[in-house]
Formats: structure tokens, C-alpha cells, sequence
């Protein structure tokens, strides 16, 4: 066991089986496993990893209207996305009570909540003791995302406690958006956890520049994956994915930066499987001395923010 603070985190950048949820599930727990045999007491996961990202948006015109391909690749997707009140991580939230491990977890959800065939983007923690958190819905899906992801609310901005540390975390360009940031650190988040689909483009900048504003560890994690050997032969239309598919559509990028916004751990696009650090809560002691967000530098009685965390519903029974 660590010091109390000291966080020992893994970051996860492997592949998934893409479009396969129980297979790809059996590769977060083994995940999930090395990294508690390392004394990991934190795991985090790329975006969307369970069962995948929508790649075949951008390979197979998939803003054209009423195509075959279009439909029945996104009804398999749907098919393999994941039903949390069915119990599809269950298996999942045993692991980490098992091991005494915190998990962060991006997922494709399509929640009962909302009539369980939209799909959403979503951000899961499931505590050391294994129990489900939050569920943070990405409140807007980027540009060809939202031709297979609906919009989220803010139900899951929410921080959680981890040892010393307070974690929250954020879906890719959500990490862009200045708001919602703001959001977590006024709820003292000092440890921001930023899930991308795999690539240093995105986490080389926006990692750093996090840490620096929030003077918070940032930890970044991203998926690899080549679509030539990471989609199974049972895709639907595998063909015409792999015609325009690049060798590699996720390079990983995975890093850490420290709350003097410095890498600490440089976007990684090498490693395959989990990637190991500890982090010192006191290094944030250090830099808040100067500056702190939500603290002695910040004026609320010039700037607030108002944040609607109720969890949207298309109706409401008044039984």
C-alpha cells in the first residue's frame, strides 16, 4: 500500500475488440487485474473503449441518408453497446472491489432512461469498493460523433474521493470546453482524468494547458488501434470500412502532466497495454500556492457559474 499521498495510477491504452462487447470486456479485466498486481490504485480507460469509437463514420460516408451499410453497421453498434441497469459491468465493478481498485471507464451506453436504443457517450467511475459513482453522458458529441451519439446533461459532472485526491474527468473536446472545466475544479478536483479515443494530436497540448490552468495532475488516456486487425472479421461490411481505413486510427498519446502543467509522462504512442505512475498529492499543495481557480484566485462575486446537474428525462410520471 502507497503513502497516503501517493497515488499509484495505471493508464490503460490498449484496443478494443471493436463492436464486441463481452470480448472487449474480458480485455479491461485483464487490464484491470495486471494492474492491481502492479499496486495500481487507480485505472482509467480511453473513451468510448467499450465496445469502441465510431470509425466507420469517416470511412464509409456515413452522413449519407438511408444507406445500408450506415444503418446496419450502427445497428450492430447498438447492439454491443452497454446497458448498465442490465448489469453489463457488473463483472466490472466486481474486479475493482475485489482488488481495491478505482476505475475510470469509457463506454457507449444506451441507458434505459432515455428508451434504451439512443446511444451515448459515456464516462463511468466505479469506486474502490466497486460501486458505480457517476455516469457522465458527453454533453456534445463532436462533429460526426453526433451521426451515432446523442447529447448528454451535466447529471455527471461531478468529483469524486480517492485518497487524498478529489478525481473528476471529462470526454475528449469536452476537456476543450472552458465551462464544464470550471465546473470540476469548483468542486476541488485536483486530479482531472481526460479520455480520448487515441491520439497525440489531441492530448500533446490540451493536457498540459489543463494542468497549468487548474494546477491539478492531468492524466490523459487513449486507445490504440489498428482497424485492420482490431476490427473482428464479423463487422458488418467489413470491406467497405477497411477501403479508405488508415493502418493505424489510434495511436495512443497517453501522458500525465503535474499541476505545474510540466509532462510528467510525455504522450506515449509505443506502449501497448498499461502504463504505470504515482502521483504526490502535495506537489498540489505547491502550486495552488500561487493560484487557485476556484479559490483565492477566483472573484464570484463578479463570475458565477450555474450548472443544471439534473439527469434528463423525455417524461415524468407522476404516479
Amino acid at each position: 500500500m502507497s503513502q497516503p499521498n501517493h497515488l499509484k495510477v495505471a493508464l490503460a491504452q490498449i484496443a478494443p475488440v471493436w463492436g464486441d462487447r463481452d470480448a472487449t470486456i474480458e480485455k479491461i479485466k485483464t487490464a484491470i487485474i495486471e494492474a492491481a498486481s502492479n499496486d495500481a490504485e487507480l485505472i482509467v480507460f480511453g473513451e468510448g473503449l467499450l465496445p469502441g469509437y465510431p470509425y466507420w463514420l469517416s470511412l464509409t460516408d456515413g452522413a449519407a441518408w438511408d444507406t445500408k451499410v450506415v444503418k446496419e453497421l450502427h445497428a450492430h453498434y447498438t447492439r454491443n453497446a452497454v446497458d448498465i441497469e442490465r448489469g453489463d459491468l457488473q463483472e466490472i465493478c466486481v474486479l475493482a472491489q475485489n482488488y481495491n481498485i478505482a476505475i475510470y471507464l469509457g463506454i457507449i451506453e444506451k441507458p434505459m432512461d432515455r428508451g434504451g436504443a439512443s446511444l451515448y457517450c459515456s464516462l463511468v467511475y466505479i469506486d474502490q469498493e466497486g460501486v458505480i459513482q457517476s455516469v457522465h453522458r458527453k454533453l456534445q458529441p463532436t462533429y460526426d460523433e453526433r451521426l451515432t451519439w446523442a447529447p448528454g446533461d451535466g447529471h455527471g459532472l461531478r468529483v469524486h474521493p480517492l485518497k487524498q485526491f478529489t478525481v473528476g474527468g471529462l470526454n475528449c473536446w469536452e476537456n476543450w470546453m472552458p465551462l464544464p472545466r470550471a465546473a470540476m475544479y469548483a468542486q476541488g478536483e485536483n486530479l482531472h482524468i481526460a479520455v480520448w479515443p487515441g491520439s497525440d494530436y489531441n492530448t500533446k497540448d490540451i493536457t498540459r494547458f489543463i494542468a497549468r490552468e487548474s494546477r491539478s495532475y492531468v492524466i490523459s488516456v487513449s486507445s490504440r488501434m489498428a482497424i485492420a486487425t482490431d476490427f473482428p472479421k464479423e463487422t458488418p461490411h467489413l470491406q467497405e470500412v477497411l477501403k479508405r481505413a488508415p493502418e493505424v486510427s489510434s495511436n495512443g498519446g497517453s501522458c500525465i502532466a503535474g499541476p505545474d502543467g510540466e509532462f510528467i509522462l510525455p504522450p506515449d504512442i509505443t506502449t501497448e497495454g498499461n502504463i504505470y505512475h504515482t502521483l504526490d498529492f502535495n506537489k498540489v499543495y505547491e502550486e495552488r500556492q500561487n493560484f487557485d481557480p476556484s479559490g483565492h484566485y477566483s472573484r464570484p462575486d463578479v463570475t458565477q457559474l450555474t450548472v443544471n446537474r439534473e439527469r434528463q428525462w423525455v417524461v415524468k410520471f407522476n404516479d
